[in-house]
């Protein structure tokens, strides 16, 4: 049996980063590490751990760089929501930028918004009654 652990993504400030993803969106910091050899930081945040089945985000800041290109093969982080509404306005309330407000999919009914983390990266937020049955 496998299982997905966790997604990487490269930050420019790790305590900007790590602020958004456990004040803002509900994470928990679940461990961090230093490497002063290779001069890089690495923070695992998540609503539980990995060996709970919880698949969780690694933020690696390398020290010496503070932005990354976005390129185009990545999308967003997805997360499943009770209230996106109430998320929405929690997240704007915080400082976070939403992107999308909360609403049904274009030809759609389930209903989705986004928010961007502080390096750029999309997440997007999927109201969690249909968060498993596709954008139908």
């Amino acid at each position: 049996m496998s299982q997905l652990l966790h997604t990487m993504i490269r930050v420019g400030n790790l305590d900007k980063s790590i602020d958004f993803y456990t004040r803002i969106l509900g994470m928990k910091l679940l461990r961090k590490s230093e490497n002063s050899e290779y001069q890089y930081t690495l923070a695992f945040v998540g609503y539980g751990e990995e060996s709970e089945g919880h698949a969780v985000v690694e933020l690696t800041y390398n020290w010496d760089t503070d932005n990354y290109d976005m390129g185009t093969g990545f999308g967003h982080l997805a997360i499943g929501a009770e209230d996106i509404y109430a998320q929405c306005k929690t997240i704007a309330e915080a400082g976070g930028k939403i992107t999308r407000e909360p609403g049904p999919v274009a030809g759609g009914t389930t209903e989705i918004a986004f928010v961007e983390d502080p390096d750029g990266y999309k997440i997007e937020l999927i109201q969690m009654k249909s968060a498993t049955k596709g954008l139908g």
